[in-house]
Order: C-alpha cells, then sequence, then structure tokens
C-alpha cells in the first residue's frame, strides 16, 4: 500500500537513512523499530511526504510521492511524534478545521467529526479547549486529527511516549481497533508495544534495514524454526534432514517418547524446491517415519531485535 523504494536521505554529511526499501502491506499492522537515531522518523517523514528522498523513491498504492503529491496525501493520516494540535480551540473547531484541510465536504463535516470523536472517545470532550484536556486525550485527539478525511493509510510516530500506564493500554486498544480498517505504519522503540500490536516488524539501524519479521509465523529474512515429531531412528532422521538444502541447522532434542524423534530445525522457510514444511513431509514419507507433530516456533522480539543491533 505504502512503500520506500530504495529510498537515501541526507542532511549534509549526515546520511540517516541508506537505500532503504520496505513496504507496509494493505490491511496490516506494521512496527518500524530501532534505536534512537536509527532513521525511523526520518523513513516516516519521507513516506509522509514531509521532506524529498535524494535518492529513490515513495509510492503510495502504486502513485510516486513527488509526480502525485496531492493524490498520495489524500490516502495518507499521519501522527508526528509531537502532535500538532491548537491549545486555544476546543477538540470539535480543531477537528472541523483539519477537516477542512482535508478538503472534507462543507455538508459532511459535522457528521464526519462526530463519528471521529466516537471512534477515539473524545465526545465527551468535544467542547473543551484542547489546552485543558490531559496528555491521553490530547494524544487521542492527535490522532483523530490523523483520520480526518478517512485515509486508507494511517502513520504514527511513537504514539504513546510520554503517557502513563492506563493511558498506554487506552492508545494501543484504539490503534488495533483502527487496524481493522486501516493500514497502519507506527514507529516505536518499545518492543512488548510492537509484539503486541503489529503484524509484522520492520528493524532499522544506524540508517539501514536490518531485519524484517512476521510475528505471526516467527518467519523473518525468510527463515522459520521447526519444531518436529515423528516415529523412527533418530540419527537417521537427524542425517536425512541435514541433507535438505534449505536446512541451516537440525539438533536433537529429549523425547518425550520411546521409538519417537525430537528435532529442532531452522532454515529457510522456502527456496526452489518449495516450502521448507512440504519438505519434510515428503522427506519422512519416504522414509516411513510418521510425523507425530510439526509445529512453527515463533522467535521472540526482542531477541531477534537484541542480535540485529548488537554491535
Amino acid at each position: 500500500m505504502i512503500a520506500l523504494e530504495h529510498a537515501t536521505k541526507r542532511y549534509g554529511r549526515i546520511t540517516a537513512l541508506r537505500d532503504v526499501s520496505f513496504e507496509a502491506e494493505k490491511g496490516r499492522i506494521t512496527g518500524l523499530l530501532g534505536r534512537n537515531g536509527a532513521g525511523k522518523t526520518t523513513a516516516l517523514n519521507l513516506m509522509t511526504g514531509y521532506f524529498p528522498p535524494d535518492e529513490g523513491r515513495v509510492t503510495v498504492n502504486g502513485m510516486d510521492m513527488l509526480r502525485f503529491p496531492r493524490e498520495c496525501k489524500r490516502l495518507l493520516g499521519y501522527l508526528p511524534e509531537k502532535p500538532p494540535l491548537y491549545d486555544e480551540m476546543t477538540v470539535r473547531e480543531y477537528l472541523k478545521f483539519v477537516c477542512d484541510l482535508r478538503e472534507v465536504l462543507p455538508r459532511e463535516r459535522e457528521r464526519h467529526v462526530a463519528e471521529i470523536a466516537e471512534l477515539c472517545s473524545l465526545t465527551e470532550v468535544r467542547e473543551r479547549l484542547i489546552g485543558h484536556l490531559s496528555k491521553g486525550y490530547r494524544q487521542r485527539v492527535g490522532i483523530a486529527q490523523a483520520l480526518c478525511g478517512n485515509p486508507e493509510v494511517l502513520i504514527l510516530d511513537e504514539p504513546t511516549v510520554g503517557l502513563d500506564p492506563m493511558q498506554v493500554v487506552e492508545i494501543r486498544e484504539l490503534i488495533r481497533a483502527l487496524g481493522k480498517e486501516h493500514t497502519i505504519l507506527f514507529s516505536s522503540h518499545i518492543l512488548s508495544e510492537v509484539q503486541q500490536l503489529c503484524d509484522s516488524a520492520l528493524i532499522l539501524h544506524e540508517g539501514r534495514l536490518i531485519r524484517s519479521f512476521d510475528l505471526k509465523s516467527g518467519e523473518h529474512e525468510g527463515r522459520i524454526r521447526l519444531r518436529v515429531s515423528a516415529v523412527g531412528n533418530e540419527q537417521e532422521l537427524l542425517t536425512a534432514v541435514r541433507s535438505i538444502g534449505c536446512v541451516q541447522k537440525a539438533e536433537k532434542l529429549p523425547a518425550e517418547e520411546k521409538g519417537v524423534t525430537e528435532l529442532r530445525i531452522t532454515g529457510k522457510a522456502e527456496d526452489e524446491r518449495g516450502r521448507l514444511t512440504d519438505q519434510l513431509f515428503h522427506l519422512f514419507a519416504a522414509m516411513d517415519a510418521p510425523i507425530r507433530r510439526l509445529t512453527a516456533e515463533k522467535d521472540d522480539l526482542e531477541t531477534v531485535f537484541l542480535e540485529a543491533t548488537a554491535g
């Protein structure tokens, strides 16, 4: 839905992003992770059209951001780390103002503002000045302004920073609800937040994309780890599994039952001969070794992040 393609961004002598390519897919919540200074905010600024890339390009629904800026930005809603709020306005006045900027038809503004206020749990404070709101409510108003115009893509920069634990829970629930109808890309340095909310995670380090990680399957960079329980000779099965080209590592585990072999297998999720799981089924069937159990073991996001950014 929205993608960076070989994007590079420099600030004078400092290169903030180096040849970065990734896509936030339609209907998914994607987390952008990295230490401070990794390039997360720069990547989001490029994707929202705030800055142009020095090299590469940004596409939204297949359209080039530089060639079709108006059409692309109609599809985007953006919450920067510091929400662009006007303290002297009421919540309703501010959202109507943003709707005006986003070219929502005048006859639809009141209804649209009411729907957004209800979705973001702001109905009770619609007539209050933004300057009198708590940090949690101000963050909700920031998300609400990103929803004005009903964009297909939401880009959120550190949406829970500075909130107390209860407010963090509330904002996470709001993001989870929005993810049912919107493509969401958000940056965070809180691993537990990404683990709970996202379908996939991208890890930036020193301006480069160094890992992509599917949080549902546990696969990252096309790798997968499986645990297999099968009836058969331990050494024969281990030797046969290690002969599969896409298997990178196979190790024995303590068996829970006599005559049953337990193995942990790490390898490419798929190669030119198909998926690793399919190859294992064919191999064990040929060896007359019935599989009792085959499960994917998910990598822990914290482990992946620390390994990726070590040194």
